[in-house]
């Protein structure tokens, strides 16, 4: 199925599109922060660093304060969800996949299993041109006869959220969700997102579904360190802080799947920004920015994790370069953000950022710390008001993840909790990644590898994943 794509979708090179990753002004403005600081600590050393000590010390607090926040909010009773209209809209299925082809039967029988009328249905397995692989198993799969094929015509950038545009230019309904290649969404999570639409008024444009990861590795893949603690990343967000924020009338980062829009309010902003590669991230804040609201839905999508720290570590790069990418967008302007955008913006994406970059620092300094007394046989004077928040910072870290791995029905044990840090050092490893990555190569899309769910999973390897073009990428 083709169709024609206006060119409002996927044709964003304005101001506010990460086509640009910094403008005249941010770069000049970053020049001098960067010199300017540069100086301070060579000229005075002995005022600088404690100044800028006590600004992360400020940082960390605030951080503090907020999760303590989102989690007393996010224990309030739920609402009673609203009736379920009696007209049903028509409802669009998005799904864009490259080199899936050993997932599709199971994604397909997925999309199946979901209880909407199947003649209000309108489906899309978006796919790449070149993607010959993935074009074939399609066409060979028997599917519903809701769910089209709709190839994307050669162009760039090759990026999901470029594929997303053109499905939307040709979708027919009314709402419209997206979900990814191994999503398995709660069957009735259609019915309660056209429930919401119906019972609120036009400026509640998107509902959020939470993301649990349900199934661990085995075999070559298997680690279970990994799996649990990404687990347990994904349950405090989406247990825990969404939920929170959504209470709160914040804006949020959506989820990279199970997001429901309207299809108009989606169109008014000219879709997904085609040169972002967390186009989720931004369009959250987009969508603020345009006095419209965001909601979550409490019927969840089960997704597997990455699995090895080869998988893990090409998403997470990615995730924290859009993360930089859609920062440096929305820092562009103030209008429209207000305060409390702000304040969303720098508790997600902006904390996201800066605790992966700080947390291996800051492990090292305290071992560094107590290295030195061990080896000097005499431990100095420890920094007891730093030394404080950063244990309470990673207290509350911790309960966070816990209470919201508790929801998510995801183990997270005492054990999980002590080797956290050692999980959170690694986002630093990301951390530089992304920052190198941003520089030389920003639209370059890393690409998760998938495979369908066996029971001996061992028996279906996974390909390792190709850091420097894994799937979609900019030409």
């Amino acid at each position: 199925m083709h169709g024609r794509f206006p060119h409002g979708l996927n044709q964003n090179t304005s101001a506010d599109a990460a086509r640009i990753t910094t403008t005249p002004r941010q770069l000049v403005i970053l020049i001098i922060l960067f010199a300017g600081m540069t100086a301070s600590l060579v000229i005075w050393p002995s005022a600088t660093l404690p100044m800028a000590f006590r600004a992360f010390q400020i940082g960390f607090l605030i951080l503090i304060g907020w999760r303590i926040l989102a989690l007393l909010i996010s224990q309030r009773p739920q609402s009673s969800p609203p009736a379920e209209p009696a007209l049903l809209p028509k409802y669009s299925i998005v799904v864009a996949l490259y080199d899936e082809a050993a997932i599709l039967p199971q994604l397909v029988q997925r999309l199946r299993a979901i209880d909407y009328p199947a003649d209000l249905l309108d489906g899309y397995l978006v796919l790449e041109a070149h993607d010959h692989a993935t074009i074939n198993a399609a066409n060979a799969l028997r599917r519903p006869h809701w769910l089209n094929i709709l190839v994307v015509p050669p162009g760039v950038p090759t990026t999901k959220p470029r594929a997303l545009n053109h499905a939307l230019a040709v979708a027919r309904g009314e709402l419209l969700t997206v979900y990814d290649a191994e999503d398995d969404p709660d069957p009735l999570q259609l019915r309660e997102a056209a429930a919401h639409f119906a019972a609120e008024d036009n400026d509640l444009v998107c509902m959020q579904a939470p993301l649990r990861i349900r199934r661990q590795h085995k075999g070559r893949d298997a680690s279970p360190f990994m799996d649990r603690q990404f687990a347990a990343e994904y349950a405090a967000l989406f247990e825990v802080t969404l939920p929170a924020m959504s209470r709160l009338g914040l804006p949020f980062p959506l989820g990279g799947t199970s997001n429901h829009f309207r299809v108009s309010a989606l169109r008014a902003l000219g879709g997904w920004d085609a040169w972002n590669v967390t186009e989720d991230a931004d369009l959250g804040f987009r969508i603020w920015r345009r006095g419209w609201r965001l909601g979550v839905l409490t019927r969840p999508t089960y997704e597997t994790p990455p699995g090895r720290l080869l998988h893990w570590l090409p998403q997470r790069t990615r995730w924290l370069k859009g993360y930089m990418q859609t920062l440096l967008v929305h820092t562009r302007s103030l209008a429209g953000m207000g305060f409390r955008g702000w304040l969303a913006l720098g508790v997600t994406l902006g904390a996201a950022v800066a605790a992966s970059a700080l947390h291996a620092v800051s492990i090292a300094l305290i071992g560094v710390f107590f290295l030195m007394g061990f080896l000097s046989h005499q431990m100095p004077s420890p920094p007891w008001f730093g030394l404080a928040i950063m244990v309470i910072g990673a207290a509350t870290a911790l309960l966070t993840s816990a209470i919201g791995a508790h929801r998510a029905h995801t183990p997270f044990g005492l054990r999980d909790m002590l080797a956290a840090p050692f999980y959170w050092s690694l986002l630093s490893l990301a951390f530089v990644h992304a920052l190198v990555r941003l520089i030389v190569e920003p639209h370059r899309w890393d690409k998760t590898a998938h495979r369908p769910d066996v029971d001996h999973e061992e028996t279906v390897p996974m390909h390792a994943p190709l850091v420097a073009d894994a799937g979609r990428a900019a030409a």
